[in-house]
């Protein structure tokens, strides 16, 4: 199982329309219409990935899959393999 973190230089923020990740280190932001399919907490350090997927559809799990994959091509998170 992996465990997707924010990377250390980001940031994230609850908006109207789902969650906002922005570089600490830049002018680099990233609007995710992610309505209350993510919420901040599914990126804290102790949180699993897992926690963002459990009891969700196969679309809904579909979406967030995509969209954990563009954030950590565009580097907002980190993946960690869990052991």
């Amino acid at each position: 199982m992996t465990r997707y973190v924010l990377h250390p230089d980001c940031r994230v923020r609850r908006e109207e329309f789902g969650l906002l990740f922005y570089d600490l280190k830049g002018p680099k932001l990233l609007f995710v219409e992610s309505g209350d399919l993510l919420e901040v907490d599914d990126f804290e350090p102790a949180s699993a990935s897992a926690s963002a997927l459990a009891g969700r559809s196969a679309s809904a799990r579909r979406r967030i899959e995509g969209l954990v994959r563009t954030l950590v091509a565009k580097g907002f998170l980190l993946e960690q393999s869990l052991r």
